[in-house]
């Protein structure tokens, strides 16, 4: 498994030597808020290797819904945007890592000198978008043993790992269901051998099993991925 970023290592050596030199590493625990609703924001973050970042839309009940993964394919913050705008939604980190850490003041320094780092994190901000419009479409029509295998099976494909950090309350977080719909799923994903639980994770026994039982969202961002930004998306 690449153990840098995917989307930056795309870039010329050239390229790459204009953004390496405003970039920083940073190591995260689970559950680190890079930004709440309103922050202004002032960093962007790439995650590298297992390392997953995941965005939160904060609802009026005090519900929350996760509406993406971000893995090493992509990136956290204003990877568009010009100077330092307010978050809308909250961004933390889902499974622990490495992190590149870039201001967006210098990120716009980078896109100055390089155009193609400008189109890279264009065309990567088209398949963020992509995985927006995906996730509502899912959430909208899928049931939640499909939504949830389809989850489990998006974080298998980001850490590269079979045994992920993920509780059942974050499962549930993620789907916007509750605790008591999750915890069935994922107990019947136990009884037919998929997979299996342990303090604070799940193990997956068998990946293919549990793709036959998920929607196909995750494949058709894939595709998207691999039509605008061909071999970014973790193998």
């Amino acid at each position: 498994m690449n153990e840098g970023s995917n989307l930056l290592d795309t870039l010329s050596e050239g390229d790459r030597s204009i953004i390496d030199a405003y970039l920083t590493e940073c190591a995260f625990p689970a559950g680190t808020i890079f930004m709440e609703p309103g922050d202004v924001v002032e960093y962007c973050y790439f995650p590298q290797g297992a390392a997953i970042g995941s965005f939160f839309v904060l609802l009026e009940d005090s519900q929350i819904v996760e509406t993406t993964l971000i893995g090493r394919e992509g990136a956290v913050g204003g990877v568009v945007s010009h100077g330092n705008n307010p978050a809308f939604a909250r961004a933390i980190v889902m499974n622990k890592g490495r992190f590149f850490r870039i201001s967006v003041n210098d990120l716009d320094r980078a896109k100055q000198q390089s155009p193609a780092i400008a189109e890279l994190l264009a065309r990567y901000a088209d398949c963020l978008m992509a995985q927006v419009f995906q996730s509502i479409g899912c959430n909208a029509t899928h049931s939640i043993e499909q939504r949830a295998a389809k989850w489990i099976g998006a974080a298998l494909e980001r850490t590269g790992q079979n045994d992920i950090s993920m509780t059942q309350e974050q499962l549930a977080s993620m789907m916007g269901i509750g605790r008591s719909y999750a915890s069935r799923v994922v107990q019947r994903f136990k009884r037919d051998g998929l997979l299996r639980t342990r303090r604070g994770g799940i193990v997956v026994i068998d990946s293919d099993g549990l793709e036959a039982r998920a929607c196909n969202c995750h494949r058709r961002v894939r595709h998207h991925f691999d039509t605008v930004l061909a071999g970014v998306y973790p193998d």
